[in-house]
């Protein structure tokens, strides 16, 4: 069999399903069709222009990824360094209207309520997205998200000068609905536009990118920079800024080329769209593919979240991100990040040196999970999610016995570093980043943004409820707390390996066909009955036997 040449052009009908009767079928007809066989150099050209990201789909990766989700991992990380002069401004700011220094319960109360209003935000956020992109687009979306970071940038910078912390509480809370929204949107219209050999690339850049807005809080917020009783307004303001650049770029992208045919019905727009972003004009394969899922999606209908919790066709879909996505936040990457601080003390590091040590970590994550996007489309999403989850399990069940032991063991509080650094490996190179991008492929553009919902919910709920249960877990349980998230990631692994199929290399309706046994859905192969579960046959075979169809 030939090799694979990518993308060509399709008839503008579907064409027959066979081998050897499709060159008479194409002679005998009384149409223009004809089939070439591309000589073996220019298939390979053709093969090779196919693989390669275009300037203007690394601009519009890099422009979205940079001006939302990369606020979401600077406001995850940016209140830790200021922390003590925060709770100082509120306790000052309390003295200064009342004339009595405010109770330590009531400041405890505060504060709790400044850290978790972020989660409750991104949960608020996440509920938003079906009626947004579904309304706005995926792009127009993108765009009025940056409202919900320009405004409170602005509340956060000027609360000082203002002397009012209660803004900063408010604050929280809309940036949240920012980074909610901008979790889920920014995979969606990414995994969208991406040729399906790079979606999985390009589908883990959002993450990198919130790894990189931790990093960058985390320098930023460094005592000697901006993290003290001067700079922590700033600091707190600068979330504003990548909106900005987002707000003024954003625009000169394309929208979806998924959204403006399948959902609004505008196959030109969606032909230039995907011209601009391939970098040639033979898109028509691509777009009889969209067709094929218009089809379904008219039979089918729109799907709300109660009509995916009660469509037995997406059930397994719906339960594996369900998993996947209380894997991730319950496996305890911020009990990690949290625990650090103590386990590099008690290794012997200086307490006012902790702080480079954590950057040093969100280094680590940085160029992980950099490192995941590069071995993504090589090794398939699988293969990481169980790497990931896996290296997570075994950290947290060794970490446990060194932090039992290291009071006996002098060398058990190195141990105990190793298993902080290796856990952030494991988290950055599946954990983290695949999830996301297996919600973009398992569903098609019917079920995509009630599913983007329910996942990202379950998402944040699941964070919020770690930030608001670890502390008691810790009092409780103490270095023995770790065993719960051993035994969730072992979970989590044990569920991926009997039941989330490979999706490298797919397209979305072959993933769909994929479950569809597990799901027991019968599979209808009859042109004129096309649904969800339906293979791309043709394009397929069109694609393994290297030629191109030329239409009317």
């Amino acid at each position: 069999m030939p090799a694979e040449t990518g993308p060509e052009p399709s008839q503008t009908c579907a064409p027959r399903i066979g081998t050897g009767d499709d060159d008479r079928d194409a002679e005998e007809s009384g149409t223009t069709r004809q089939k070439q066989f591309l000589p073996d150099e220019e298939a390979a050209v053709r093969a090779l222009s196919y693989l390669k990201m275009t300037l203007l789909l690394a601009g519009v990766t890099l422009v979205s990824t940079f001006g939302s989700s990369f606020q979401y991992g600077y406001n995850v990380s940016v209140i830790n360094s200021p922390a003590v002069f925060m709770k100082e401004f509120y306790n000052q700011t309390y003295l200064d209207r009342n004339g009595i220094p405010m109770e330590s319960s009531f400041q405890t109360l505060l504060w709790s309520l400044t850290v978790s209003m972020f989660p409750l935000g991104g949960f608020f956020g996440s509920l938003m997205v079906g009626p947004l992109v579904n309304q706005c687009g995926r792009k127009g979306t993108l765009l009025i998200n940056n409202i919900f970071s320009i405004v409170p940038a602005i509340l956060m910078g000027t609360s000082m000068v203002a002397k009012t912390f209660e803004v900063i509480i408010l604050s929280r809370i809309i940036v949240g609905i920012c980074a909610g929204l901008s979790s889920n949107v920014v995979p969606m219209y990414l995994g969208e536009m991406s040729p399906r050999n790079l979606r999985g690339a390009v589908g883990v850049v959002p993450q990198l990118f919130i790894t990189i807005g931790i990093l960058i809080a985390q320098i930023l917020g460094l005592t000697n920079i901006l993290g003290n009783v001067e700079g922590w307004p700033v600091l707190l303001g600068l979330t504003g800024i990548p909106a900005v650049v987002e707000l003024l770029l954003l625009p000169f992208f394309p929208e979806s080329p998924r959204y403006l045919l399948i959902q609004k019905g505008n196959e030109e727009q969606a032909r230039q769209a995907l011209k601009r972003l391939r970098g040639w004009d033979d898109v028509d394969d691509e777009i009889e593919e969209m067709r094929r899922e218009d089809q379904s999606e008219k039979l089918e209908g729109r799907l709300s979240v109660f009509n995916l919790f009660t469509f037995r066709a997406l059930r397994w879909q719906l339960i594996s991100i369900i998993i996947m996505m209380m894997g991730q936040q319950l496996s305890g990457v911020n009990a990690i990040f949290y625990y650090a601080n103590n386990i590099f003390e008690n290794a012997g590091v200086n307490e006012n040196d902790v702080q480079y040590v954590t950057v040093g970590i969100g280094a680590v994550n940085v160029v992980m999970t950099c490192v995941a996007v590069f071995i993504i489309e090589s090794l398939g999403r699988r293969l990481l999610l169980l790497a990931g989850f896996g290296i997570c399990c075994v950290s947290c069940a060794v970490l446990t016995v060194a932090l039992n032991l290291q009071a006996t063991v002098s060398w058990m509080q190195y141990l105990s570093i190793a298993c902080v650094i290796f856990y952030i490996i494991g988290h950055a190179i599946g954990a983290s980043p695949i999830p996301f991008v297996m919600i973009t492929e398992m569903f098609l553009q019917s079920s995509r943004p009630a599913a983007f919902m329910v996942g990202g919910s379950v998402h944040w709920i699941c964070n919020f409820t770690v930030g608001l249960v670890f502390l008691y877990m810790e009092k409780g349980l103490g270095s023995y707390c770790f065993l719960v998230f051993c035994a969730i990631c072992l979970a989590t692994v044990i569920y991926i390996f009997f039941i989330v199929p490979e999706t490298k290399g797919k397209t979305f309706m072959e993933i769909n066909q994929s479950m569809a046994k597990r799901n027991k859905v019968e599979i209808q192969m009859d042109k004129e009955n096309l649904n969800d579960f339906q293979p791309a046959l043709e394009t397929l075979k069109k694609n393994e036997e290297g030629y191109s169809v030329s239409g009317l």
